[in-house]
């Protein structure tokens, strides 16, 4: 079962997403943040796999959400109203594993749910348009300085495999895996796996 916790400033988004995600066989909604301080307090207290998060909220917005979550154990997915395409490189960067618009088909946010949940990375296509115009902070043809060892790697890592999982589809030692994706991360401009599954998705490497 995918527990999944639902902040949003607007009641009725949220009792929407709430009607309909429920019905899902795997899914669960553990709760309801109205705020992004609120979310964070509960993300702490009932520990869901997934987060939808809002960026426009009070007391805390979206951006302030993701940095107090950093290094905690949950998915997040962006689901926001707002078109500014700038918003979205540093809500990637801060840590999201999906970046997602409120008109988003019912059926594709339950979809990019499982795919988040299971270790991916998923864009809606406006905000992977967004993110290819992004490239400041992004080495130009670093790809090309990945080895074929460092690029399957990367793919399986964009795939959400762990390092244990990379090792043994490669049959190479775990220590190995870790040395590649360090290699990796570095040869690409990159401060974690995130980012760099970013990169593969973006370039065609994943």
């Amino acid at each position: 079962m995918i527990r999944v916790l639902i902040a949003d400033d607007h009641p009725v988004v949220r009792q929407g997403l709430r009607t309909f995600l429920e019905i899902q066989e795997d899914i669960s909604v553990v709760g309801e943040a109205a705020d992004g301080a609120e979310a964070v307090e509960m993300v702490g207290a009932l520990a869901p796999d997934v987060l939808l998060l809002d960026l426009k909220m009070p007391v805390l917005d979206g951006l302030g959400a993701l940095a107090e979550l950093s290094g905690r154990d949950v998915r997040v997915i962006v689901l926001t109203s707002v078109s500014d395409r700038g918003d979205v490189a540093p809500a990637m960067r801060a840590g999201a594993a999906g970046f997602l618009y409120k008109d988003v088909d019912p059926a594709a946010l339950v979809r990019a749910i499982r795919a988040v949940h299971g270790g991916q990375v998923l864009l809606a296509p406006e905000a992977a348009e967004a993110m290819l115009a992004d490239r400041d902070h992004e080495p130009d043809g670093a790809a090309s300085t990945l080895t074929e060892r460092e690029r399957e790697v990367l793919r399986l890592l964009a795939a959400g495999r762990s390092n244990r999982e990379i090792a043994r589809e490669l049959r190479v030692a775990e220590k190995t895996v870790k040395t590649h994706v360090s290699n990796v991360l570095m040869k690409l401009g990159v401060q974690d796996r995130t980012q760099a599954a970013l990169y593969a998705v973006r370039h065609g490497l994943a």
